[in-house]
């Protein structure tokens, strides 16, 4: 063999050895990981089992059910909307770890956009993932996940294209934004695809309450803040007057008419269900921060937001103490209480009862690992 031969297929050697280490991280944040829980669960269901044209594609996703011994009403928790809004993920493995329920059905999709979960957003140096140490010592490892959908699963997307059936025009990137596609179209953009998968299964499910999860960062108006469609406004002023007497204070934001594409809007007018967001307050999020670490996404603290805070930019306060998953799920979770008693006492025949979702002050007062052992 030449010695330029030889030296040429040392160097393919060397290159496609760095580019399978290089690829190999790439390939693992590319899988869907097992939702872990401690429960187990009868059949499995996942999205496609309402929306067939999801079958076999990225945006098929788990859908837990928990179903008490009387029948009643039907209550939807989103997480993962935006997959780089952790607590949103972390507040669904919560629920469905510890929550019983007595009357009517849970239905719990931890993972929205499970197309988001599978890549990060460019340019923000997120890392693929995160880890929350449990009480045995051990770690559980969780995907971050960007707020859009994995281009790869839609390509190409239009640089402008109506919302549908409103009409609005929405950009590329709003394109791949789970929460701009609603009620989505089964047969459009792969988001809009997925967005017609949950709405079907909301139709078809009869839920009458619909609880989107997400974080915001801390520099957004519509922050610690309760988001909801006209037809929920009685039952938001109930849960927010209940959430007041824990001394959790949640701004109060009617859904715009004029932004479509919102869970929050497209839900309540084009189903019969009672939609709700939750926004808290996640510092991974913001411009502000510096370097995005694991202590960042789980403890919530970050040295330029300390001195962020003197530029009065900031929608709430912020300290030493960071805003930890303990305080966002918290948050979450309590609205959640809150919202399903107001929702019941709104429609007593189709009452949600369950017990054993851990509180604001139980999360506090203890660790988000305790809830997922």
């Amino acid at each position: 063999m030449k010695r330029e031969t030889l030296i040429g297929l040392i160097y393919l050697i060397v290159c496609l050895l760095f580019t399978a280490l290089g690829g190999y991280p790439l390939y693992l944040q590319r899988q869907h990981h097992p939702i872990p829980v401690e429960k187990v669960f009868g059949k499995r269901h996942m999205l496609s089992d309402w929306a067939s044209w999801l079958k076999g594609s990225r945006g098929d996703t788990d859908v837990f059910i928990l179903e008490g011994s009387e029948s009643g009403g039907a209550i939807l928790i989103l997480g993962g909307t935006h997959p780089d809004e952790p607590a949103s993920f972390v507040s669904s493995l919560i629920a469905l770890n510890t929550i019983q329920v007595e009357k009517g059905r849970v239905f719990i999709i931890p993972r929205a956009n499970a197309s988001g979960f599978t890549a990060t957003e460019p340019g923000e140096g997120h890392p693929a993932f995160y880890t929350i140490p449990l009480p045995n010592g051990n770690q559980m490892k969780i995907q971050f996940g960007s707020r859009l959908t994995n281009p790869l699963d839609q390509w190409p997307t239009p640089d402008v294209q109506p919302h549908k059936p409103s009409g609005q025009l929405l950009s590329v990137k709003d394109l791949r934004n789970l929460n701009r596609c609603f009620p989505g179209d089964s047969c459009g953009l792969f988001t809009e695809r997925v967005a017609a998968g949950i709405t079907k299964l909301i139709r078809d499910e009869k839920i009458g309450l619909t609880i989107d999860l997400h974080e915001a960062s801390l520099e957004y108006p519509v922050i610690n803040a309760l988001v909801a469609h006209e037809k929920g406004l009685e039952i938001a002023s109930e849960a927010l007057l209940e959430l007041e007497m824990e001394d959790l204070h949640y701004s109060f934001e009617p859904s715009p008419k004029k932004l479509r594409g919102l869970t929050h809007r497209e839900l309540g007018d084009h189903t019969e269900t009672v939609p709700f967001l939750i926004e808290t307050a996640n510092v991974a999020q913001g411009r502000l921060r510096g370097r995005t670490t694991h202590e960042m996404i789980t403890k919530g603290i970050d040295a330029a937001y300390f001195k962020a805070v003197a530029t009065g930019l900031l929608k709430v306060p912020y300290d030493q103490n960071g805003i930890p998953l303990e305080v966002r799920c918290g948050r979450h979770l309590s609205a959640v209480i809150q919202l399903t008693h107001a929702y019941n006492l709104a429609h007593p025949s189709e009452k949600i009862l369950f017990t054993g979702l851990p509180t604001y002050t139980e999360l506090t007062q203890s660790s988000v690992g305790e809830y997922l052992k």
